[in-house]
């Protein structure tokens, strides 16, 4: 019955070749024949069904934008400061949500959808800034920021998501009126390492190893109406599938650093298969 068992990879030529079945295995192999077609079918109607789900769900955000960027604009005409920046908020947290679904939906296909190129770390690190400019503003949070001037080769877009995610992260739990640091340094193997260093709550220590799971908040995390726990999950994901690993240190109370550690070009020949 063993060997039986073990031929069903070739289960459709079982019962067309004459290996000598009893009547028994043979009723037997039919039935588990049947489950098989009909598990199958189940499968293939479940991938269709999933793909549809995602290009609807794709097709939704990118029709979300443009109302999203009509808002934007028109939030910008408001006179009233207190009650402009308070919209501003508002429209950045939402900006933010369908930015997370929206990258969240593309990551399964991440290894279709990059694009490998030199980007100069500056670029992408400015950008995000700016994009974060009201909330910052309220909060009456700085930055210094060091040159920036090395280029690494890597998905420009992934790796915009992947400083968004840490960027709000570090506004979110910095207090009022402080600065967040970004940097980089070389490590002893080679290494270039990307660091944003803020001064805020911290992380428990009992949180640190779950920081990146999918829907953790945490301690502190629910504290806050606007954590969600999904921005560090995806940003974790995304950068393991470019070569990138994220590490973090943090003190409750003296702030976090969260650090972004680029593969070498040879390990970017290993990912890219060269």
């Amino acid at each position: 019955m063993t060997n039986f068992l073990g031929n069903l990879s070739n289960r459709y030529d079982l019962l067309s070749e004459n290996v000598g079945f009893s009547p028994f295995q043979k009723r037997y192999l039919e039935e588990m024949l049947s489950i098989l077609e009909e598990k199958e079918f189940l499968l293939n109607q479940s991938k269709v069904q999933h793909q549809e789900d995602t290009e609807d769900l794709l097709a939704w955000v990118h029709e979300m934008k443009t109302p999203l960027t009509a808002m934007k604009l028109m939030v910008e005409q408001i006179e009233d400061t207190s009650l402009r920046k308070k919209l501003e908020n508002e429209w950045m947290r939402i900006h933010l949500l369908l930015d997370q679904q929206l990258h969240n939906t593309r990551l399964a296909f991440i290894e279709k959808d990059n694009r490998l190129e030199k980007v100069t770390l500056r670029t992408i690190v400015y950008k995000e800034i700016r994009e974060f400019h009201s909330w910052c503003m309220e909060k009456g949070i700085g930055f210094q920021v060091e040159e920036l001037e090395e280029e690494v080769t890597t998905d420009k877009k992934w790796l915009a998501f992947i400083v968004r995610q840490i960027l709000s992260n570090a506004i979110k739990y910095s207090h009022q009126n402080e600065n967040i640091d970004i940097f980089t340094s070389v490590d002893d193997t080679g290494h270039l390492l990307l660091h944003f260093q803020d001064y805020g709550v911290g992380i428990l220590q009992e949180d640190l190893p779950r920081i990146f799971h999918k829907s953790y908040t945490g301690t502190i995390g629910r504290e806050s109406v606007q954590s969600t726990g999904m921005g560090l999950y995806l940003a974790k994901n995304a950068a393991q599938k470019l070569g990138i690993q994220i590490t973090v240190h943090s003190k409750r109370d003296e702030g976090t650093m969260f650090t972004l550690v680029f593969p070498t070009e040879n390990e970017y020949g290993k990912l890219l298969g060269r």
